[in-house]
């Protein structure tokens, strides 16, 4: 079954919207539209030119909002052997998180706790993983809450963000790097949408991976009111100047890579 994107055209607008701190009124005036156009748009009623003139006024990029606006686009699947996405759920509320493993050795790392062990521990157990690590993202509540659960009945070592320090967890910072067999792990902070967001970057599968946790989703980008022109920033430096072929695997929503994400996301599209 194909996951759903997490953000659709009003959540898009939302965010960028709040992340320039505008109010509908000052959003509505840069666009030159009235009020109740804005109103109608957020609806999904409306035309090309006035989807472009709010793109404008936002600062996204005109002809990925207007598929957002159309939903006419979604990533292509991704199939990649040596990486799984983990999608748990707790009272309909899902978060993502990934399994990585060496195929020539089945030395396995996870990549956020995310909220419900029993369907981690099943996917690692059917495909005969050895765990021996635990990386978080980042320290909301939904991508830590079975942490301890999962660290305990695997005895795998825990690596955390250092400006999100997790108890009894290694620091990872800017530039860090680790090993899952012969694969190679490099940390780079992609913070914004939470203090010390930290994005994996995982080489010597076939293709390039990056755990980026909720800093980017496909089409769209995790919230980040407080801090937004330096998440704009990091997505762009530190994602989007990845290879093309590089599989991003976000915190929530579909897998995607760069190069869709260079072409379909308003906020980080080339």
């Amino acid at each position: 079954m194909k996951m759903p994107l997490e953000d659709l055209f009003e959540d898009i607008i939302g965010k960028a919207q709040r992340g320039l701190k505008l109010s509908d009124g000052e959003v509505a005036a840069k666009a030159g539209l009235a009020s109740s156009t804005l109103t109608r748009l957020r609806t999904g009623s409306g035309t090309r030119a006035e989807v472009d003139a709010l793109a404008r006024a936002l600062e996204l990029k005109p002809q990925p909002l207007w598929e957002s606006f159309q939903r006419s686009w979604e990533p292509e699947p991704v199939n990649v052997d040596g990486l799984e996405q983990v999608n748990t759920d707790m009272l309909g509320f899902t978060v993502n998180t990934y399994l990585v493993w060496d195929p020539s050795s089945q030395s396995c790392a996870l990549f956020d706790a995310g909220i419900e062990p029993a369907t981690l521990l099943a996917t690692r157990d059917r495909r005969n993983l050895k765990l021996e690590s635990i990386f978080i993202t980042h320290t909301h509540e939904d991508h830590v809450a079975a942490l301890k659960e999962v660290a305990a009945k695997t005895s795998a070592r825990v690596f955390g963000p250092s400006l999100e320090p997790v108890s009894g967890a290694t620091s990872v910072q800017e530039g860090s790097r680790f090993e899952i067999g012969k694969l190679k792990v490099e940390a780079r902070l992609t913070n914004g949408h939470s203090p010390g967001g930290i994005s994996y970057v995982i080489e010597g599968l076939s293709v390039p991976v990056a755990v980026v946790g909720d800093s980017l989703f496909a089409g769209s980008m995790g919230g980040a009111p407080s801090a937004y022109a330096l998440a704009l920033t990091n997505n762009r430096e530190k994602l989007m100047t990845l290879p093309a072929d590089t599989v991003l695997c976000p915190g929530h929503g579909p897998v995607t890579t760069v190069g869709e994400e260079r072409q379909h996301n308003p906020f980080v599209g080339s």
